[in-house]
């Protein structure tokens, strides 16, 4: 196989940039309205006219207007990834207006990854357009469309399908799937609990992710949008795939005359496989079930009707029995040595169903109800006692006990106790409606959501070293890291937006979209106004080239954690986070070589003010709750896409960001008593990763093209992190770098393409396709860090930092099975 590809895949990164040059006008003009197989306009098809330098994409409303040169015949193209091309031969007089509708229908084929775009939406300013069967080939833990996703945006937490955006944490992402927000479980604090996504990309028909500067028509969040569209199957087919961390399958179909599809999908998952290979030995014994459907009826072209359930059962029990962690320098080295008592049990079950009924009285005009409930009912027990030995290692490579325990540092215990209880209910009634207008396309929405949340914490941490209890104090048994609490809250939100795509002068060469987003929150009797812009711009250039702005105002009201401080109590007071976003960016097609390129550019900035401070406990973040913060995020990112071979999309991706905050601190005056508040020199916040390189390169035998490698790539520095002490200010150490390298080899056992080429009678003639793929999890076995466990000798009043690992190399095998 040809591995140096990714050599001149950077090369045409530096180098390749085409130079752009005007196209000649024409009198004569073509215009029309193109839809997709579904009837909907059809955004971003590509239409040329061969042997001229006329290129344009279709806007958001799935208008285009060509001029050509009269009194000559010309073939004019409309093409879109994944769609059958379109080619109408055209013969225009002087001065002629002529009107050409069509639809394109969908290609029986393989779509390109990543190239696929979303049918009904506009391209927006940073978003990224994923093509969900590309899902399962990135090699790694995760998978689906998140595991796409972490590798986009450099999220170096592997055993998580969580994942941060430009300086946001985890709670600071939304998901949509067919217009319904998409919630997941609040108490999980590792990767080791956590469950499926919601997201199942075998049921997924489009996906698209907005890192930043997304439109009024998405909620109240202030880092990213995933958008994801379920299919609409035309016929009968389904998978079943399996691997050593679980398995999947699922059906769909629809009835004879079109007017009923349905969707199902079951998932399994056990992580037990991949635990096995955590420094803490011990059983292992986790669970996660997902079931989901999708029932869709068309009674005529006016009203349509749908529904969505889901229900995730997941199970996690563990008793640990020793762990074994060696860290340090190689003249300067420690080994921590824990021996466990006791076990954990966990589980977190969660249902969402979701209504909804469309009527379209027109072409032009679109409305849709919708009403979902969203339950949750989560339970983490756990009582774990480690007795640990803290040792400095032989580094004498002349001595006999090398690598051994050289004398020891300090003995102790750490107990982590827990009973953590949470019931939450989420009910939501909305309107979206659309209207076109030509060169307008309106959208409006309007949604009131109650919330109904029940919790009880309490857990505690107590640290023993040498006889002491730490904190240490002469009077008191005083336990570390507390947290008690029992809240019920109940408020509700009122929200809505109204948003206009508009094109200028009937061109697609500018558009743009204003919107305005409302909010009330009855928690607070907070109100916020939104206002966010984006404008395009694809320049008539020999060269296909486009530029996209955009700027908005974006507020994310607390839902449950924001309210709660490190002691558990709880601030109803706690404003909505706040930020305003600014990017640009570009993007370009061309060709070198041979093969299609696409280089995208972006530069964004973030202000921050009425932040909540936070700490990363595992994948759980524990907020101070108040609004004691404020802050910045700023960097830029560079991808280029390349089919270096035919149907085999290959990615590079650099990232550089910066995101600090102050933290209001307050301010001793005379006598010691607090006499006034002040901002904190900035901080780097903890989600601060100021470098991150990516990359995906794919490749094929070339006299067989059923055998395939995936190779992934990430290098990030390290997060900032600091000792737990509740004070932000202390956190200002740097973990190590973060270096992964997986990587999956795949063969096409059946290909549903030479039906012909079997027996009439064969068994197999009923299946689409069989794949089998070996991937090997961290290639280079890199011993990447996650967090620390701190340990501090009483006697010397020393601390230490253990480092927790991550995942170490594993091989994972798995079967997928299409019919």
């Amino acid at each position: 196989m040809k591995l140096f590809r990714p050599v001149a895949f950077l090369i045409v990164l530096l180098f390749a940039l085409p130079a752009a040059s005007l196209a000649q006008l024409a009198p004569a003009v073509l215009e029309g309205l193109v839809r997709d197989d579904n009837g909907n306009p059809f955004a971003d098809v590509r239409v040329t006219v061969a042997g001229s330098d006329n290129i344009l994409l279709t806007g958001s409303d799935g208008r285009y207007r060509i001029e050509l040169s009269p009194s000559v015949t010309h073939t004019v193209s409309f093409a879109s990834f994944g769609y059958e091309t379109h080619k109408k031969r055209v013969t225009l007089k002087p001065g002629e207006h002529k009107t050409l509708d069509l639809r394109l229908r969908i290609q029986d084929i393989e779509l390109r990854a990543f190239e696929k775009k979303d049918d009904s939406r506009k391209k927006e300013a940073g978003a990224v357009y994923i093509d969900p069967k590309k899902a399962q080939q990135i090699a790694g833990p995760i998978g689906g469309i998140e595991g796409i996703i972490k590798t986009l945006v450099g999220s170096t937490n592997e055993l998580t399908s969580q994942y941060s955006v430009r300086g946001g944490n985890y709670d600071e992402n939304l998901v949509y799937v067919n217009d319904f927000e998409i919630y997941r479980p609040f108490l999980v604090r590792s990767g080791q609990q956590e469950g499926l996504s919601f997201v199942n990309a075998d049921l997924t028909q489009n996906v698209s992710f907005s890192v930043g500067g997304f439109q009024a028509r998405y909620g109240d969040k202030m880092s990213s949008v995933l958008d994801v569209t379920y299919k609409t199957p035309k016929q009968f087919a389904g998978s079943v795939s399996g691997s050593l961390l679980g398995g999947s399958v699922h059906l769909e179909g629809a009835s004879r005359n079109k007017k009923f599809t349905y969707l199902v999908g079951a998932r399994q998952k056990s992580n037990q496989y991949l635990l096995k290979s955590q420094p803490t030995k011990g059983i292992y014994n986790p669970s996660f079930t997902d079931l989901q459907g999708l029932l869709h009826y068309r009674f005529n072209r006016k009203w349509e009707t749908e529904l969505i359930i889901n229900y995730a059962r997941n199970r996690f029990s563990y008793i640990p029995e020793e762990q074994t962690s060696s860290f340090g320098l190689a003249n300067k080295a420690y080994q921590l040595r824990v021996l466990y008592t006791g076990s954990e049990i966990d589980q977190f079950d969660s249902r969402f169903g979701g209504y909804s009924v469309t009527f379209r009285p027109n072409e032009n005009l679109k409305l849709k109800l919708l009403a979902s409930a969203f339950q949750t009912n989560e339970q983490e027990t756990y009582d774990i006692s480690g007795e640990y030995v803290l040792g400095e290692l032989e580094t004498d490579l002349g001595k006999s006990n090398f690598g051994q325990t050289k004398y020891s540092l300090g003995t102790g215990v750490i107990q982590n106790y827990g009973r953590n209880y949470l019931k939450v209910n989420v009910y939501t009634a909305a309107h979206r409606g659309s209207y076109d207008a030509g060169n307008h396309f309106i959208q409006w929405g309007a949604d009131f959501t109650r919330l109904d949340i029940r919790d009880e914490l309490h857990s505690y941490q107590r640290r023993d070293s040498a006889g002491f209890t730490q904190p240490f104090s002469t009077t008191d048994l005083t336990m570390q890291n507390v947290y008690v609490s029992a809240n019920t809250i109940q408020p509700f939100r009122v929200s809505g937006f109204l948003q206009d795509n508009f094109r200028f002068n009937d061109s697609s060469r500018y558009s743009g979209s204003f919107g305005v987003r409302y909010l009330y929150n009855s928690l607070n009797k907070e109100k916020i106004l939104s206002p966010r812009l984006q404008l395009g711009y694809k320049p008539r250039w020999k060269k296909d080239w486009s530029f996209r702005f955009a700027t908005g105002y974006y507020a994310q009201p607390a839902f449950y954690r924001e309210l709660r401080d490190l002691q558990g109590n709880t601030n109803l007071d706690v404003q909505s986070q706040k930020s305003y976003h600014v990017l640009a960016g570009t993007e370009t097609n061309f060709t070198a070589n041979g093969s299609p390129f696409r280089f995208t550019t972006e530069v964004y900035y973030k202000k921050l003010w009425d932040l909540v401070p936070y700490e990363y406990d595992g994948i759980k973040i524990r907020y101070y709750g108040t609004n004691s913060s404020r802050g910045y995020a700023y960097g830029g990112e560079v991808r280029l896409y390349a089919d270096l071979v035919k149907d085999a999309t290959s990615w590079i991706s650099l990232a550089v960001m910066k995101t600090e905050e102050q933290i209001l601190q307050a301010y001793k005056g005379a006598g010691g008593q607090d006499s006034a508040y002040v901002y904190s020199q900035y901080v780097p916040r903890p989600t601060d990763q100021r470098v991150m390189v990516s990359m995906f390169f794919q490749d094929y035998l070339p006299q067989n093209h059923n055998f395939r490698v995936h190779l992934n790539m990430m290098y990030g520095t390290g997060l900032p992190f600091g000792y737990p002490n509740g004070n932000r200010l202390d956190d200002v150490l740097r973990m190590p770098a973060y270096k992964r390298v997986d990587i999956g080899f795949s063969a096409l056992l059946l290909d549903g393409a030479k039906k012909g080429k079997r027996p009439s009678h064969s068994f197999f003639n009923n299946l689409e396709s069989i794949w089998t793929s070996l991937e090997v999890f961290n290639l280079l076995n890199i011993q990447n860090t996650l967090s620390y466990t701190w340990i501090q000798d009483q006697t010397s009043n020393k601390i230490y930092a253990v480092p927790n690992r991550l995942t170490s190399r594993l091989l994972n095998l798995k079967v997928v099975v299409s019919f």
